[in-house]
């Protein structure tokens, strides 16, 4: 890893999801509003009508039809020199209020927080959606060199610590069983993708409880993994980061998420 180059550790597989990946239906109409949205996240400034049609794959007439709509919401504005298109803050302010009135979140967001700091590397919180982990909460490591993910993005669950973890959540016959004619493909070249040797780590990670993925979904990334069970939910939290450091503190860093994981879980009985 070169810390000029590339200084932050990101997962360059391709997290949009799919029906089959997500567990749910595609719906066309949906997914050309959300593609409107993330191609603004993508470049950062504003697009002719023309220009989003052409960079979203959207045919103009539809294009036109979603900005219209979305200009006459309040989520867009146009601008005349040149001609062109950008968000307005309504979709932050929304989603912002939203994030805020989560009850759960509310609580456990400082606690993630203060794992991170203890830590020192990036927190994850995620849970299982279909065949896939979704992360549901992210808290970046302050290291220049850290491992870097998005809340929202699906990860494959037989790679990430947290896809682990989850597995490991069920009682063993019905893990393997879930594996046993799963595809598994290789991530990277560290994934495991035999059903046996994926059973018998994660069976033996249950034992000593915590799972752990070494470089198996990003190359020279470490993560080390916990579930919990919060009003009936499973989820898991990890902490990931560089292998040069992981490899040095994982005992530590899965001693403090254990810490973690039990505190949060007696507080939501509360």
């Amino acid at each position: 890893m070169d810390p000029e180059f590339d200084p932050i550790v990101q997962d360059t597989e391709q997290t949009t999801p799919t029906a089959v990946k997500a567990g749910g239906v595609a719906v066309t109409a949906v997914e050309r509003v959300l593609d409107v949205f993330e191609m603004f996240q993508k470049v950062r400034k504003p697009l002719s009508l023309t220009d989003l049609a052409e960079a979203t794959g959207i045919p103009k007439s539809s294009c036109h039809a979603i900005v219209g709509t979305l200009t006459a919401r309040g989520y867009l504005y146009s601008l005349s020199r040149p001609r062109s298109l950008y968000l307005t803050r309504r979709l932050f302010d929304i989603a912002s209020e939203i994030q805020d009135s989560d009850p759960f979140m509310e609580r456990v967001v400082p606690l993630l927080e203060r794992l991170r700091d203890t830590s020192r590397e990036t927190v994850i919180l995620g849970k299982r959606q279909g065949d896939a982990v979704i992360y549901l909460q992210v808290v970046e490591s302050t290291h220049s060199i850290r491992y870097s993910a998005r809340p929202g993005e699906f990860k494959p669950l037989h790679s990430s610590a947290i896809g682990k973890a989850l597995l490991g959540s069920l009682k063993e016959p019905e893990m393997r069983a879930q594996i046993e004619h799963r595809h598994l493909p290789a991530i990277t070249g560290a994934t495991l993708i035999s059903p046996q040797s994926l059973g018998d780590d994660i069976a033996a990670s249950r034992k000593r409880g915590y799972f752990v993925s070494r470089g198996e979904n990003v190359a020279d990334v470490w993560a080390v993994s916990a579930f919990l069970n919060v009003h009936s939910e499973t989820l898991a939290i990890a902490i990931a980061g560089p292998r040069h450091r992981m490899e040095h503190s994982l005992l530590e860093c899965a001693q403090l998420l254990l810490a973690t994981c039990s505190f949060i879980s007696r507080q939501s009985t509360r």
